[in-house]
C-alpha cells in the first residue's frame, strides 16, 4: 500500500498525528467520513464492549499484525493518504 512516501516509526504524536490528519480530511468530506467510520467498525476488537476502556478499537496485537504485514514494522504509523485511499476502496465494495 505504499505511495512513496513511507510509514514513520511509531513514537511521539504518531497515531495521534494519523487520528488529527483523518479527523481534519473526513470534516471536510462527509464520503470519507462514512468510509473512515466503516473501517473502524470492521477493525474493532471482538467483544471490545466487555473490556476497558469500552471503545470499538482494535486489539493491539492486531493493529502491531497489521502494520507489520504492510509496512515491515509493526511500530509504523501508515500516512493519511494510505489510510485514506484504503477507507474510499472499502467503501466501493
Amino acid at each position: 500500500m505504499s505511495t512513496g512516501r513511507t510509514a514513520r516509526q511509531g513514537g511521539e504524536g504518531g497515531w495521534g498525528r494519523l487520528v488529527l490528519g483523518l479527523t481534519v480530511r473526513a470534516v471536510t468530506s462527509p464520503t470519507l467520513a462514512r468510509d473512515l467510520v466503516r473501517v473502524a467498525w470492521r477493525f474493532r476488537a471482538r467483544r471490545w464492549f466487555l473490556k476497558p476502556p469500552f471503545l470499538p478499537v482494535p486489539s493491539l496485537g492486531y493493529t502491531r499484525w497489521r502494520m507489520y504485514t504492510a509496512y515491515g514494522d509493526e511500530r509504523a504509523v501508515p500516512p493519511v493518504h494510505d489510510v485514506i485511499r484504503y477507507a474510499r476502496w472499502a467503501g466501493r465494495r
